[in-house]
C-alpha cells in the first residue's frame, strides 16, 4: 500500500512504524501536521491508499478523511476516548491497558475499530511505557488493521456495537498536583509518572515554580513530608508522607530562555548546594557498584555495566562517572564487559539540554564531545577484555557510535537506530565514527549511513553489518541472547587466542593510521560546527530543546515533495 504517515512530530513510535511498514513492503512518506491545506497538498502529491496517524495532537479535518481512509493509533483500549488516555491510566493505577487502531470520522476517537492490542502495565514513567509497551502493541495492531484493509474484511466493530465508551478529558494540573503532606510515595510516583515527557507536574521548590519529571522511589530515605532532604549527582530527594522520591528533572516555569527541562541540580543552581549529598560514589567496591544512574554487577566471568540516563543523554559529568565505572570494570578479574545502557534508550550522545543551559553552548558542546571521545577511546583500546554493547533501547547519533566501539554489538529486535548526526544542524559527529563505521560496513555504505537521515530497524542494521545480532522483541529473549554470547566468549578455551588476535588487529590499525588522527580530523569538523560562522547546529539544538513547532516537513521525510527518491541502502546479503 501507499501509506502517508501524518504526525505531529516524527517521534519514536512514528519511526518504529516507518521502519516496520517499510520492511513489510509498503511505500511510505511522512507529512508533519502543520496546517490543513499543507496536508491536503501532501495527499494530492502522494495520492496514498491510506493515511496513518500514529501521533497527532489535533483531529484530522473532514477535508482529508472524507477523501482518503485515515487510521488513528490511539493509546487506549476500545471505547477509550480523549487526549489523555495513558495519563489517566497511570494515575489510576490500572493493571492492563492497550492500543486501538480506529478510523477517523466526524467524532473524535469514535470511528470504526480496525484492530486493537492489550498489554500489562508496569510501574513506570509514561514516556517509558509509550516507547516500549505502547509501541509494541501499536506495531501489532497496525499490522492487523492493514491486513483487514487489504483483504477486504472491513473493521472489527464500531462504537455502536455495544462498546462501553469512556471519555478521558485532558488531565488538569489540579489532578496532577502533589500534596506532599498527605500523598504517599506510590501516589507521588503515579502523579509524576503520568506527567513524564509532557506536561510535568507543577510544583514549588525554594519559592520558585517548576515542573517535575523523572521520579524514582528513594529507598531508605525519610524526612519531614515535603522537605528537600538530599541531592545525588543531578537529582534531588524530597520526602513524602511515608518515604521519599528522587526527582531527576525540572523545568523552570514562567517562560524565558532557560524554561526547558534540565537536570534538577542544574536547574536549581546554587539553591541545590544547601542540600546534603546522598551520592554513592563509583569506587573499587568489588563486584557490585550503584550510582543511581550507573550500576555494575558481575556474573561469573562477565561484568554488566548499566547506565540508565534520562532520554539517553550523556552529559559531561555523567560521562566522567561512566568512564570511572568502566575503568573499574576493566580492573575486575573478568573476561567480558557488557555495556548494557538503559532500557528506554541505550544512549543518544551529547546532552543537548545541558549544553543549551550553559553560559557558552559552544564550550559546553566541545567539553561534552571530548569527554565522550575519551570514553570511546577507553573502550576501543581495551585489551584485557572482550566487550559487548547490548542495546535494549533506542540509540541515536553519538550513542550509536559509542556502541560501535565495542567488539560486538547486539540489539533487541524492534529498537530504532539513527546512526547519523545531520538532523542536528548538519553536525559532523565524532566518537571515532570515521574509524569504526567503515570497518563494519565498508566505506561506501559508511558514507551512505552517515549522510542519511532516516531511522534503521534491527533487521536492516544487521543486514548492513552495523550490528552483529538481535533477538526479541521482549526483554527476556534479548537478555538470553546477550548472556549466551557473553558466556560463550568468557568460557571459550580460545579466549586468550582471541584476545591476542584483538590486540594484533588494534596494533595493525594503529600502525596504518593512529586513532589520534581520526579523532583530530573529526574534532576539526566539530569545532567548525560549534565555533564556526554557520550557526545551523546552535539553531537546531535550540529548536530541539525548546520544542519549537515544525514550520515544514523535512524533505528526507516528505518523499512526495522530492523530484527523485534515493534508493534504500543495499544490504550485505543483497
Amino acid at each position: 500500500m501507499r501509506i502517508l504517515l501524518l504526525v505531529h512530530s516524527f517521534n519514536s513510535l512514528s519511526q518504529r512504524l516507518y521502519v516496520e511498514l517499510q520492511q513489510d513492503g509498503h511505500e511510505l512518506s511522512v507529512e508533519i501536521d502543520i496546517h490543513e491545506h499543507v496536508t491536503c497538498q501532501a495527499v494530492d502529491l502522494f495520492r496514498p491508499d491510506l493515511i496513518l496517524a500514529p501521533f497527532l495532537k489535533r483531529a484530522i479535518p473532514p477535508s482529508i478523511w472524507r477523501h482518503c481512509p485515515c487510521l488513528i493509533v490511539h493509546p487506549g483500549p476500545p471505547g477509550d476516548r480523549g487526549p489523555a488516555a495513558l495519563d489517566w491510566a497511570i494515575l489510576r493505577g490500572v493493571g492492563e491497558w492497550g492500543v486501538t487502531v480506529l478510523q477517523a470520522t466526524a467524532e473524535l476517537d469514535a470511528g470504526p475499530i480496525w484492530a486493537h492490542a492489550s498489554f500489562a502495565m508496569r510501574v513506570a514513567r509514561k514516556s517509558s511505557l509509550y516507547r516500549l509497551e505502547v509501541t509494541e502493541a501499536a506495531v501489532f495492531a497496525v499490522r492487523a488493521a492493514l491486513v483487514r484493509m487489504t483483504d477486504g474484511s472491513g473493521p472489527l466493530f464500531s462504537m455502536a456495537d455495544g462498546v462501553e465508551i469512556n471519555w478521558q478529558p485532558p488531565l488538569p494540573q489540579a489532578r496532577r498536583a502533589i500534596d506532599w503532606k498527605r500523598d504517599e510515595t506510590v501516589t507521588v510516583l503515579r502523579k509524576i509518572h503520568c506527567s513524564d515527557g509532557m506536561p510535568g507536574v507543577e510544583d514549588t521548590l525554594f519559592d520558585r515554580s517548576f515542573r517535575l519529571f523523572d521520579a524514582h522511589a528513594a529507598a531508605g530515605m525519610t524526612g519531614r513530608p515535603g522537605a528537600l532532604i538530599a541531592r545525588r549527582n543531578w537529582a534531588i530527594c524530597r520526602a513524602t508522607r511515608d518515604g521519599a522520591v528522587w526527582i531527576g528533572q525540572l523545568q523552570p516555569a514562567g517562560g524565558g530562555q532557560r524554561s526547558f527541562k534540565q537536570p534538577a541540580v542544574l536547574a536549581l543552581g546554587a539553591l541545590a548546594e544547601s542540600l546534603p549529598r546522598g551520592d554513592v560514589e563509583i569506587a573499587d567496591a568489588g563486584d557490585v557498584l550503584r550510582d543511581g544512574e550507573i550500576q555494575y554487577q558481575e556474573r561469573s566471568a562477565v561484568g554488566f555495566l548499566h547506565f540508565n540516563f534520562y532520554n539517553g543523554a550523556l552529559g559531561t559529568a555523567q560521562c566522567e562517572r561512566l568512564r570511572a565505572a568502566y575503568a573499574h570494570a576493566r580492573r575486575r578479574p573478568t573476561r567480558v564487559i557488557v555495556l548494557m545502557g538503559g532500557s528506554d534508550f541505550w544512549c543518544n550522545g551529547m546532552h543537548l539540554h545541558c549544553i543549551e543551559a550553559s553560559d557558552s553552548p559552544a564550550d559546553a558542546s566541545w567539553d561534552n564531545i571530548n569527554c565522550i571521545d575519551d570514553l570511546v577511546q577507553d573502550i576501543l583500546t581495551t585489551d584485557s577484555h572482550h566487550t559487548i554493547a547490548a542495546l535494549h533501547g533506542n540509540a541515536a547519533a553519538g550513542g550509536v557510535f559509542l556502541a560501535l566501539a565495542a567488539d560486538r554489538v547486539l540489539a533487541r529486535t524492534g529498537i530504532v537506530l539513527n546512526p547519523h548526526y545531520r538532523n542536528m544542524g548538519n553536525l559532523y559527529g565524532s566518537e571515532y565514527w570515521t574509524y569504526t563505521l567503515p570497518q563494519r560496513v565498508g566505506m561506501e555504505r559508511a558514507q551512505a549511513i552517515a549522510t542519511g537521515r532516516l531511522p534503521l530497524g534491527t533487521t536492516e542494521a544487521h543486514a548492513l553489518g552495523l550490528i552483529d545480532g538481535h533477538a526479541g522483541p521482549d526483554a527476556a529473549r534479548f537478555l538470553a541472547l546477550v548472556e549466551a554470547r557473553a558466556d560463550e566468549l568468557a568460557s571459550s578455551d580460545r579466549f586468550k587466542l582471541m584476545l591476542g588476535e584483538k590486540r594484533a588487529r588494534r596494533a595493525r590499525d594503529e600502525a596504518r593510521r593512529p586513532l589520534a588522527l581520526f579523532r583530530s580530523d573529526e574534532l576539526a569538523r566539530m569545532r567548525m560546527n560549534f565555533y564556526g560562522f554557520d550557526p545551523s547546529y546552535h539553531i537546531a539544538r535550540h529548536r530541539f530543546v525548546h520544542r519549537t513547532p515544525h514550520a515544514w516537513t523535512p524533505l528526507h521525510l516528505a518523499r512526495h515533495r522530492r523530484a527523485g527518491v534515493p534508493k534504500p541502502l543495499e544490504s550485505a546479503s543483497a
